[in-house]
C-alpha cells in the first residue's frame, strides 16, 4: 500500500510539473534572460526546456528550480551561485559551464557532459553515474555527506563509472561518496576528503593524493600506480594487498597507514 501510495504522489507531481510547463524555445529565453534583474529574475522555474540549444547564455539572473533540462545544452553557459535543486539533468551538456557556488539537491544527472566545467565551491548532491567530469575545476567543491543533516537517511553523491581524469579536486570534500570503478588518472585530488569513500576498482594512476584523507575507504583493486602518496592517510585500511600498484606508486614511505 505504501508504495502504491507512493507512486500515485509521484504522478501527481509529474502532472503538476508538466501542467504549469511552457514550450519554449532560444529565443524566448533569451528574452527574458534580457529584462531579469537581480530582484526580479526571469521565470524558468520548472519550465520544460529539453533538447534547447542555451550555450553561452547567462543565467545568474535566472531562476531555473525545477526545469526540465534533460538534453539541453548549456556548454559555457554561467550559472554560477543558481539553486538548481530538483531540477532534471539527465544527459545534459554542462561542458565548459560556470557552476561555481552553484548548488544541485536531489537530481539525476546521469551521463552528464560536465568536461572543463568550474565547479569551484559547489553543493551536489546528486546522481552524476556514468558522467563526464574530464578536466573539470572541483576544487574546494563540497559533495560530501553532511552528517548533520540527514532526516532521509544518508544522501550522497554517486559518482560511479565517470571520468575525472585530469580533473582538479583539490580541498574539496567528497566523504561517503560513490565512485566504484571512476577514472581519476592524471587527478589532482591534494588535500581532498575522500573519508568512507568507495572507490573499489578506481583508476588513480598518476593521480596527486598528497595530503588526501582516503581513511575507512573501500579501495579493492583500486589502482594506484604512479600515484603521489606524500602524506595520504589511509586510517582503518589493514590490507595493503587489496591496493594496486602501490609498489609503483610515488613517496610511499611518506604515506600514512595506522
Amino acid at each position: 500500500m505504501k508504495i502504491h501510495f507512493y507512486g500515485l504522489g509521484l504522478l501527481a507531481v509529474l502532472f503538476c510539473l508538466s501542467a504549469s510547463a511552457a514550450e519554449l524555445n532560444r529565443a524566448s529565453v533569451e528574452q527574458r534572460l534580457a529584462k531579469a534583474e537581480k530582484g526580479h529574475p526571469a521565470q524558468l522555474r520548472r519550465k520544460d526546456l529539453t533538447g534547447l540549444d542555451l550555450s553561452g547564455l547567462d543565467f545568474r539572473n535566472a531562476d531555473l528550480w525545477g526545469a526540465d533540462l534533460r538534453n539541453a545544452n548549456l556548454s559555457n553557459s554561467d550559472l554560477s551561485g543558481l539553486n538548481l535543486d530538483l531540477t532534471v539533468m539527465t544527459k545534459i551538456n554542462l561542458s565548459g559551464a560556470n557552476l561555481s557556488n552553484a548548488s544541485i539537491f536531489g537530481v539525476h544527472m546521469g551521463g552528464a557532459n560536465l568536461s572543463n566545467a568550474n565547479l569551484t565551491g559547489s553543493r551536489f548532491i546528486a546522481n552524476l553515474d556514468r558522467s563526464n567530469l574530464s578536466h573539470a575545476n572541483l576544487s574546494h567543491a563540497n559533495w560530501g555527506v553532511d552528517m548533520k543533516n540527514q532526516p532521509m537517511g544518508l544522501m550522497r553523491v554517486s559518482l560511479n563509472n565517470v571520468n575525472l581524469s585530469g580533473a582538479n579536486l583539490s580541498d574539496a570534500n567528497l566523504n561517503r561518496a560513490l565512485m566504484r570503478h571512476a577514472n581519476l588518472s592524471g587527478s589532482v585530488l591534494k588535500n581532498t576528503v575522500l573519508f568512507g569513500v568507495d572507490l573499489s576498482g578506481a583508476d588513480l594512476t598518476d593521480a596527486d593524493l598528497s595530503g588526501a584523507d582516503l581513511s575507512e575507504s573501500k579501495l579493492e583493486d583500486a589502482d594506484f600506480t604512479g600515484a603521489n602518496l606524500a602524506g595520504t592517510r589511509f586510517r582503518g585500511i589493514k590490507d595493503k594487498s587489496v591496493l594496486k600498484g602501490l609498489i609503483s606508486s610515488k613517496n610511499l614511505e611518506a604515506a600514512i597507514f595506522e
